[in-house]
């Protein structure tokens, strides 16, 4: 079974990767570097943004480059990137101070308030339905005999990651409503494909009976000609989720987050905007927006150590 054994005490001797996107920062410096740790209000210092790995790492870092790039101009500082092998790593990362500004997940967003004191300031408006929600869904090979969760009972079932709202939390709790079990308990298997992306080509490739994943990489998938209706089918849709926050860090001075703030709510004035999913503008994000997701994680009952492993 393809299960991270992630343990949160040795996080410390995490491998990460930073991605240099610009050509005016050293190629040698790393997120964790001696700069990293200098407060905001040290107009010099360079600014650290984290990507949670929703699709595979480079992907994410080519999807934002043009925000990166913007904020960078308007903010007239260094902006580099991180990623990370899994979403615990961002969280982590902010944590130590290591990360400045970090666009995360639902649930990886909570579990960043929590632990990395993370505030949630932006999220992005949808160009497919004019809205920042986004739906959770369970996914099947297109020829499969599977009708209704229940029907899932004993599979084999990937989800993308423990810290993933609609690769994980959110497919967990209607497991749960649908059977009164959680997955371990109700499939035969349940492993995790680390993306969305990798969830859905487990579909396609009938390695797994089903995945739980999202409608915003289905849909991109489906575009790209990754999958097909015919590969992959849609079992069962979520009701909506709060959209993924951009989240500053706490210690950051309030100028620079107010900075921050109105550049990337204005940026559509500019610029195209880019992020997850095809975007129209970003809008603004409250931390009272996620309390849906807060109360799943205690429908659960849930906690650090089942997420961040």
């Amino acid at each position: 079974m393809l299960r991270r054994n992630f343990l949160y005490a040795s996080l410390f001797a995490l491998s990460f990767t930073v991605v240099s996107c610009t050509q005016g920062t050293s190629n040698n410096q790393t997120a964790g570097s001696s700069n990293t740790a200098k407060l905001a209000s040290d107009s010099g210092s360079e600014l650290i943004m984290g990507l949670i790995p929703a699709e595979n790492n480079e992907e994410m870092v080519d999807k934002f480059e043009p925000m990166r790039a913007y904020m960078e101009k308007k903010l007239n500082r260094p902006i580099k990137v991180f990623t990370a092998t899994d979403y615990a790593g961002v969280i982590e990362a902010m944590r130590q101070d290591k990360v400045d500004i970090a666009w995360f997940g639902p649930l990886s967003y909570v579990l960043a308030e929590q632990e990395a004191g993370a505030e949630a300031f932006a999220t992005g408006v949808r160009k497919k339905t004019g809205k920042s929600t986004y739906k959770s869904i369970l996914v099947v090979p297109g020829n499969s005999s599977v009708k209704s969760i229940q029907d899932l009972k004993g599979k084999n079932v990937a989800f993308v990651d423990p810290a993933s709202t609609s690769g994980g939390l959110v497919p967990s709790y209607l497991v749960l409503k649908a059977t009164g079990q959680k997955p371990k308990e109700f499939f035969s298997k349940l492993t995790y494909a680390g993306s969305h992306d990798a969830a859905g080509m487990a579909v396609k490739n009938k390695t797994v009976d089903a995945a739980g994943t999202n409608d915003i990489t289905y849909d991109k998938m489906l575009n790209k000609g990754l999958i097909s209706q015919q590969s992959n089918r849609v079992l069962l849709s979520s009701d909506p989720i709060p959209g993924s926050p951009l989240a500053y860090r706490q210690e950051l001075d309030e100028q620079t987050k107010k900075k921050i703030r109105e550049i990337v709510l204005n940026a559509h004035k500019d610029i195209k905007v880019t992020g997850y999913g095809d975007l129209l503008n970003y809008e603004s994000a409250t931390p009272k927006d996620y309390e849906i997701v807060r109360d799943m994680i205690k429908t659960l009952g849930i906690g650090r150590k089942e997420i961040l492993k």
